[in-house]
């Protein structure tokens, strides 16, 4: 399984190696001794797509006698084209039902599998994970219902779909019991989650909403981290500051994607905020929770971006102050609302942009990071370095205020020479000495 783009693409390729697994196939270490390759593929932006297809072709390049599977967002929204374009794929799977994984496969290599007439589910939370020790995704909901006007995500996905709570709750439980700390909960917007399951009069038990499903998850029992990624700023749900504030699993981390700051610019996007209304987003939720952090993704070259709108990007830059944050050209995608929209900013502009951008967030985010030198925290051990000091390996593991895969890391000295080692996917309790460039220095205690 060679898994591409976000998360939750992940999350789908971790399930469908589980149905994959349950009927029979046997996840290969070296591409050599498969039968199959798949490639769960990415189609939200341009780079994405062209990463994707590359990889169909090196590997069909590479292992000519092997069958290549393209799977996932790009195999479902351009089937047809692909189906023509791209030969090296030996067959395009973009069904929903994830299941339906078996018989494409089988179809594939009849030969090495018996193919179930109704693959068994697999056991919620039970799936192969992809993280790295200690941590794992949750999906929460499919889709997105807020239509903004760049995005290709509710016509690959379709509208937002949530998961049933108690669904949710069980695949918490269980990989929990199989040694998890670190439940990252994710969602194209998981502010909007039970939004589409909106109680009607004949319902008696309360509609699903984040608040509801935060307050469920703070009922377990254990010793683990929430983090919860991807709330929309217009749909923020302030009332999770109380439940973060009484619970501290429950991370004050959040991933806010603000875009702009350019009021003109976010209501082309279709976004109803203003940088008004985001700084005093994040001064809330700095008022109630202190230690928040928050990260953020701005857009450059968005259609239409005068040299005005992105000064005012970079003040509000400036004043928000963000912990993290990612920045990404506009990409222009079909069938989108932007994409028919007028002045479309040449590429090198919005090149040009970004990396003003980027170069400004470095002091903003190494000041930040400088608050947690001299304090205690808990750290969650990912994996070991081999190539550690004389006195013995270092290893790599995360804070609370690092998010897994995009944030920095927690590079981590023990003490007595190495003799009480961490173990990857347990947590330790650290002393952070140090910070170089965005990781943060942490000392054993």
């Amino acid at each position: 399984m060679d898994p591409f783009g976000c998360v939750k693409n992940q999350v789908d390729a971790e399930n469908m190696m589980a149905f994959l697994n349950g009927s029979g196939w046997v996840s290969a270490s070296d591409p050599e001794t498969a039968d199959l390759i798949i490639v769960n593929s990415c189609g939200f932006i341009d780079s994405a797509k062209r990463e994707s297809i590359n990889a169909v072709l090196s590997w069909k390049k590479n292992y000519p006698g092997k069958k290549v599977l393209l799977a996932g967002c790009l195999a479902r929204r351009y089937k047809k084209e692909l189906t023509e374009s791209l030969p090296e794929a030996d067959i395009l799977f973009g069904s929903e039902d994830l299941s339906e994984i078996v018989s494409a496969a089988g179809s594939l290599s009849p030969a090495a599998v018996k193919i179930p007439e109704t693959p068994e589910k697999p056991e919620t939370g039970r799936r192969p994970l992809l993280s790295l020790p200690g941590s794992a995704y949750v999906k929460i909901s499919e889709g997105c219902g807020n239509r903004c006007s760049f995005c290709a995500i509710p016509l690959i996905r379709g509208g937002l779909k949530s998961r049933g709570s108690g669904d949710i709750l069980a695949e918490c439980r269980v990989l929990l019991d199989r040694g998890v700390r670190e439940l990252c909960l994710i969602g194209q917007d998981t502010a909007s989650y039970g939004r589409d399951t909106a109680q009607t009069p004949s319902q008696s038990a309360p509609a699903d909403s984040i608040e509801r499903l935060l307050a469920a998850i703070s009922g377990l029992e254990g010793d683990f981290w929430v983090r919860l990624l991807y709330l929309h700023p217009d749909n923020f749900p302030f009332s999770i500051l109380d439940i973060m504030a009484a619970d501290r699993r429950i991370l004050p981390y959040f991933d806010i994607p603000l875009q702009h700051g350019s009021a003109r610019i976010l209501a082309a996007m279709n976004r109803r905020g203003s940088a008004e209304a985001y700084l005093d987003l994040a001064a809330r939720i700095r008022d109630r929770l202190p230690g928040a952090v928050l990260r953020s993704t701005f857009m450059t070259g968005f259609p239409g971006e005068t040299d005005g709108d992105f000064e005012r990007l970079l003040d509000f830059q400036e004043k928000i102050r963000l912990d993290w944050l990612g920045v990404f050209d506009y990409s222009r995608e079909e069938d989108t609302p932007a994409c028919s929209m007028k002045e479309q900013v040449p590429k090198k502009i919005s090149q040009r942009r970004r990396r003003i951008v980027e170069e400004r967030q470095i002091p903003i985010t190494e000041k930040n990071l400088d608050r947690f030198v001299g304090g205690t925290c808990d750290v969650l051990v990912e994996e070991r370095l081999e190539a550690g000091t004389q006195t013995g390996p270092l290893y790599l593991g995360r804070l609370y205020c690092q998010a897994p895969e995009v944030d920095g890391s927690a590079v981590i000295v023990p003490e007595n020479g190495g003799e009480d080692a961490p173990r990857p996917g347990t947590f330790i309790r650290g002393l952070v000495t140090g910070r170089s460039g965005f990781d943060l220095t942490v000392r054993k205690l």
